[in-house]
């Protein structure tokens, strides 16, 4: 069912000052920042070749990201995405193996222009999933 990993996010508290870390330190180039308001944060990819690495920033005073930074303020990973060919299949199929999705369970567009749905963490050894249909 799973494809490849598609990225590994990391929340951020300032996305200005991470990008600046990966482009002097790291020696890579962020994509520019964007809003997506509809997820309740900003986005910056960096492309490592084999996958890239979101830096997710807040947005908004309702941000799903706010809970995580207040445990970490320095940031930290914060889910896994990987790429599924149907979402819709991949979901139903979960459900029916009791995992739990996020939200209404419907797919929203996420930062590539296509369907991603989260999955619980609590059903996959801590760790928040997101599924990104290609």
């Amino acid at each position: 069912m799973l494809g490849r990993l598609n990225h590994v996010a990391i929340a951020v508290p300032d996305l200005g000052s991470a990008s600046a870390l990966y482009r002097t330190a790291l020696g890579v180039e962020p994509t520019k920042p964007q809003a997506l308001p509809e997820h309740g944060v900003t986005v910056a990819f960096v492309n490592v070749g084999n996958t890239k690495i979101e830096l997710l920033e807040p947005l908004g005073e309702d941000s799903p990201i706010l809970a995580f930074l207040d445990k970490n303020p320095a940031g930290g990973m914060h889910h896994l995405c990987y790429e599924v060919e149907d979402i819709i299949a991949a979901r139903d199929r979960l459900r029916e193996q009791g995992a739990r999705i996020l939200g209404d369970g419907e797919p929203k567009i996420g930062a590539h222009g296509k369907p991603v749905l989260f999955l619980h963490p609590k059903d996959f050894n801590g760790t928040l999933i997101e599924l990104e249909q290609v």
